[in-house]
C-alpha cells in the first residue's frame, strides 16, 4: 500500500509532462500541414535534383 503513495503522484507526473509536451507541439506548429507532407514524400520532383 506503502508504494501507491508513490506511484500516484509519479504516474500524475508524468501525465502532466505528456500533456504539457502535446500542447508545445500544438503552439508550435507542428501539425499545421499534414496533407502536404503525405504529398511530398510521393512526389518525384526532387529525387534527382535535391534542394541547396
Amino acid at each position: 500500500m506503502n508504494v501507491l503513495a508513490w506511484l500516484i503522484p509519479v504516474s500524475l507526473f508524468l501525465g502532466g509532462l505528456g500533456l504539457v509536451g502535446f500542447v508545445w507541439t500544438l503552439r508550435s506548429s507542428q501539425y499545421e500541414d499534414p496533407d502536404g507532407d503525405s504529398q511530398r514524400i510521393l512526389s518525384d520532383d526532387w529525387d534527382d535534383q535535391p534542394r541547396p
